[in-house]
């Protein structure tokens, strides 16, 4: 894959959970919840464009190594969410799918930096 390409994909990814987040009822537990899932998700393509501007391959596998926790902890957000608002899973269905193949996307790249 293309370093444009998935720096398209992740910052797509940050506005499809911003908007996902903005439909999400309010109450106390969806408000800690979608500011964790709005967070994380965002930090993902933040971390990955600080990754392609990494000074090494130690700091660029380390920045990587970001991404990949905070798009485990996206996903886990999601399921979150979803439990709590059976409603909602037909909105996170996709959206959880694409962060998991980012993330599949991430772990190859890595198991293939740390052969190399």
């Amino acid at each position: 894959m293309q370093k444009e390409e998935l720096l398209s994909r992740t910052k797509n990814y940050a506005i499809v959970n911003a908007k996902l987040v903005l439909s999400i009822p309010i109450n106390i537990v969806n408000r800690n919840y979608a500011d964790q899932l709005n967070r994380s998700s965002s930090s993902v393509g933040a971390n990955y464009r600080a990754a392609c501007r990494a000074k090494s391959k130690a700091d660029f596998i380390n920045k990587l190594k970001i991404v990949e926790e905070e798009l485990d902890e996206t996903l886990f957000f999601m399921e979150l969410l979803e439990e709590i608002n059976p409603e909602l899973k037909e909105k996170i269905k996709p959206i959880y799918a694409e962060g998991n193949e980012l993330l599949s996307i991430i772990v190859a790249a890595l198991r293939t930096l740390r052969i190399n």
